[in-house]
């Protein structure tokens, strides 16, 4: 299990193939891959930047892959995300989760990825043409930790 918080890119093939090296016990990969989009709430994103806590995000990070290794049947996975400015199209977060059966890689790389969203600590900034605003919390994240409360 690997957990990185970075601000250096990642090789998503080279993630993946780390993953699965020398392991026979793997039938399946599901990996999600986030990206840095153009637009938010109807404006135009120039650029990003995300900050983090150090010590307490690796901390919440940690509890959240427990939690789905207790919920599935997972053999490895891997969590990428990254921190600093980042640019159109540039990768921001990796979660990629090996598993014997592809059900417990697709739950388990949802459900990471749900609280990655809803429970990490990263504090986002976005650039736009009027200037630099801090994103804010939805109203859907407590609906996605609603839902996987059962």
């Amino acid at each position: 299990m690997s957990i990185y918080i970075q601000t250096e890119d990642f090789d998503l093939s080279e993630e993946l193939k780390r993953l699965r090296d020398g392991r026979q016990d793997i039938g399946a990969v599901v990996s999600f891959l986030g990206t840095v989009r153009d637009i938010h709430d109807d404006q135009s994103i120039l650029s990003m930047e995300l900050e983090h806590y150090p010590g307490m995000t690796e901390l919440v990070l940690g509890e959240i892959v427990d939690e789905a290794r207790r919920r599935w049947d997972i053999v490895d996975l891997t969590v990428i995300h990254r921190v600093g400015k980042l640019k159109l199209s540039d990768q921001i977060v990796l979660v990629a989760v090996a598993s014997r059966h592809r059900r417990d890689a697709f739950m388990a790389c949802e459900y990471l990825i749900d609280m990655l969203k809803a429970r990490a600590p990263f504090w986002k900034k976005e650039e736009t043409a009027s200037g630099m605003r801090w994103v804010k919390a939805k109203s859907s994240d407590q609906d996605v930790l609603d839902r996987w409360k059962k």
